[in-house]
């Protein structure tokens, strides 16, 4: 035999044995499954029998089981509200429930609500499957699984839970026609706030009765029931467009409306005016924030009908005060096209939320009061400045740093705008400035300076590290940003800045928001238990130092502010700063001492521009910050900022920041050990007994070879200084590779090219 022979025969050999193997193999796996089968045949009927032992009859269904109330509650225990305290429900029958809505629920909800038997078996083998794979039970149940729930079991999630309400379901499927099943659910489920049932609902949101609804509500209505804390327009977003969507879509595959119709509903959905009058709430865009937070923890169903008793973070005698203040205030600016405005009291040490006004009136429907201008993202100008400038000192700058306030082109990648040109406020340049006064009257053009030596990345990871959210330093983000970052370039929101601002306060310690202190059910076990701990580290003591004695420094902002501004609290130390965006659309002023942050934030919930003759620090949210902080201050001992040992104070010179030079003036500054100067400022040169000032700057974003930022300072000299020798030295003075600005030890970090936007003011 020859050797092909020979290898063909072997190979048969294998391959029957290979056969022979994979027959038993499967052989055994068929056997696994039957005996499977079997013990399910056995089981299922025992589990039916043991979970159906103790189950509330389907009857019940006629009659609602809405008794338990949860109760939100200030710190000291006042009654904010009460989820059905004032429980809104009118019965009606399915033949008064608009077609629409019926087609639009079983659409979004159980499309084969009138062919199934009551669940989907589908449904259930996604929950064999995420139970096995330890995801944890997951939802799809059907209209009928849904009425058995919320009416006859808990909102427990467990899997006896989901046998029970399989059973349940069976019955019921049996016991009522689907007709009756699908009244007896658009009467009883809820639709959020105190509306349960669809008639509610309609008297809620539309101030109509549900047999009036048109495609438009009927469809947002249809939408609810899964999450109304989120889909409600009442939370300070809008996400109940996106779910109005959702359910035309589904209208649409269905067959029940057309795509024009789907189009024409959504469109009306989008500019929707929604109403909502309930006297029994208090502080309403909080309690409102409070839901969603414990819809998301508890779900909405234990907020719904849980008797969830919830104490929060809240002080209501604080936010009595801040409403009426931001009401009474924007009052007054009306006649500066300014329409609303948000406020937010902090506890820096806890990161506690003592008062929060999302705007102010929650009910005027006529200015979207109920959307949450507090929770909003918004342009900040100029009011996370400390935040680079906290960067800066972690790179070696000082609050003494000279910094050139020079008219000054910044390149830019865009070819229609080959360049950036910041201005400041009052349009003018003050020549030379040292960081103090530079971030104390909010001076544009040296902050973007600034920007550009420390670099934007790490000045937004400062930022994220402090709790504003919108700077996480992606790859994506940092291309979407540039050197106009530090004038407002990138939204934020009212409470992320209180956030950020607390680490000030606490010399470096960051407490993320806190707003439950206590949840227990309703027989008193407690479910969830705030405790204080001693926040993250994310900036140094002797930075958070500095900064805030910047900003308490009423000599240092004096320039752009004057000496009586509403930034000063008499008899009181507070730090504070003020952000105004470009064209007036946004107005901040955020301030703190140890014990409060307030933060405040004015304009109109559209965009459009404030008269310009709102100013920081004498119109808009200034005087609103003034009232709110005097009221949480007034009766309490003034308190400082805690100066680290590590800060040490010397006399500088006060033009140039070194060590006093000759007769010149001088002043007091702080500065953290092993940063202070150590010689005279080397802008002062001399040859052949004359003296001279020399004022340069390297230039690190122009690539093509300009020092644009020394051009800006010889165009100032030439227009504040002409003719005047001192400050025309010699060339040789001038070509010395000598910096004056950057101080011994400062990094320069690489600064991506900026994107080219109007500058806003202090």
């Amino acid at each position: 035999m020859d050797y092909k022979s020979t290898r063909r025969s072997r190979l048969r050999r294998r391959k029957v044995l290979f056969d022979g193997r994979k027959l038993l193999t499967y052989n055994k796996l068929l056997k696994f499954a039957l005996y499977g089968l079997i013990v399910a045949i056995i089981a299922i009927p025992i589990l039916f029998l043991w979970y159906s032992r103790d189950l509330p009859t389907p009857g019940k269904l006629v009659t609602s089981r809405y008794t338990d109330a949860t109760r939100i509650f200030d710190r000291n225990g006042e009654l904010l509200y009460s989820v059905y305290q004032d429980q809104n429900r009118t019965y009606v029958k399915l033949p008064e429930i608009p077609k629409k809505l019926q087609q639009a629920t079983i659409s979004i909800e159980d499309k084969d609500f009138y062919k199934n038997n009551g669940f989907s078996p589908i449904s259930y083998l996604r929950v064999a499957r995420d139970a096995l794979l330890g995801r944890g039970l997951s939802g799809g149940s059907t209209i009928t699984q849904q009425l058995v729930k919320n009416v006859l079991l808990t909102n427990e999630r467990s899997i006896s839970r989901k046998i029970k309400e399989l059973i349940l379901a069976i019955q019921v499927n049996q016991k009522y026609s689907k007709d009756e099943i699908l009244e007896m659910y658009l009467n009883n489920i809820p639709y959020g706030g105190t509306a349960i049932g669809v008639e509610a609902a309609s008297q809620q949101y539309f101030g109509k009765k549900s047999k009036d609804l048109d495609l438009a509500e009927c469809a947002f209505l249809a939408g609810l029931p899964q999450s109304p804390t989120v889909y409600a327009p009442f939370n300070g977003n809008k996400y109940y467009i996106d779910r109005t969507q959702a359910v035309l879509e589904q209208m649409v595959a269905n067959n029940y409306i057309s795509q024009s119709n789907s189009n024409d509903a959504l469109n009306e959905i989008k500019n929707y005016k929604f109403t909502q009058r309930d006297e029994a709430i208090k502080a309403p865009h909080f309690v409102m924030y409070i839901r969603q937070i414990l819809a998301k923890q508890f779900g909405e169903q234990a907020v719904a009908a849980g008797g969830l008793q919830v104490t929060t973070s809240l002080d209501y005698n604080i936010q009595q005060k801040a409403e009426q203040i931001v009401k009474d205030e924007i009052a007054k600016l009306k006649v500066y096209k300014v329409s609303n405005g948000a406020a937010v009291v902090r506890d820096p040490k806890t990161g506690e939320v003592l008062a929060m006004v999302g705007s102010t009136d929650y009910f005027d429907k006529s200015n979207d009061g109920n959307f949450n201008a507090a929770l909003a993202n918004r342009q900040p100008g100029s009011s996370l400045k400390p935040i680079m400038y906290a960067t800066s000192f972690e790179h070696g700058y000082t609050p003494s740093t000279v910094v050139m306030d020079t008219k000054t082109d910044f390149p830019t990648a865009d070819p229609k705008t080959p360049t950036y040109t910041p201005v400041d406020y009052e349009g003018t340049y003050a020549g030379p400035v040292q960081i103090r006064f530079a971030l104390g009257n909010s001076l544009n053009i040296p902050a973007v300076k600034m920007l550009a030596r420390v670099g934007i990345k790490p000045v937004m990871q400062q930022g994220y590290d402090m709790g504003i959210s919108s700077w996480n330093p992606t790859q994506q983000t940092l291309s979407q940003v540039g050197l106009s970052l530090v004038l407002g370039g990138r939204e934020t929101t009212l409470l992320d800045e209180t956030t950020a601002y607390g680490v000030f306060a606490t010399g470096g310690m960051r407490h993320d928001p806190v707003s439950i202190l206590k949840v227990t059910d309703p027989k008193g076990n407690v479910l969830y238990q705030y405790h204080p701990d001693s926040g993250i580290r994310v900036l140094s003591a002797e930075i958070s130092f500095l900064i805030s004695h910047i900003l308490l420094d009423n000599n240092a902002r004096t320039m752009a502010f004057g000496p009586n501004s509403y930034l000063v609290i008499p008899g009181k130390t507070v730090s504070v700063k003020t952000g105004t965006t470009d064209e007036k659309r946004d107005n901040w002023t955020i301030g703190y001492n140890p014990s409060y942050v307030v933060g405040v934030w004015v304009g109109n919930n559209d965009n459009t521009p404030m008269n310009p003759i709102i100013a920081s620090g004498v119109t808009g949210a200034s005087p609103i910050w003034n009232k709110i902080m005097a009221s949480v201050l007034k009766g309490k001992p003034d308190e400082q900022p805690q100066k680290p040992d590590d800060i040490i104070a010397m006399q500088i010179d006060s033009l140039a920041g070194g060590l006093p030079h000759g007769g010149q003036p001088t002043r007091s500054e702080y500065f953290i050990k092993g940063t202070e100067p150590t010689a005279e400022s080397p802008i002062y040169k001399s040859k052949d007994g004359q003296q001279y000032i020399i004022f340069q700057e390297d230039d690190p974003v122009s690539t093509d070879g300009q020092n644009r930022w020394q051009k800006g300072i010889d165009d100032w000299v030439e227009a504040n200084h002409k003719g005047d020798k001192m400050y025309h030295p010699p060339d040789d003075l001038k070509n010395s590779n000598n910096n004056p600005i950057t101080p011994t030890g400062a990094v320069n970090g690489a600064a991506t090219t900026p994107t080219p936007t109007p500058s806003p003011t202090p």
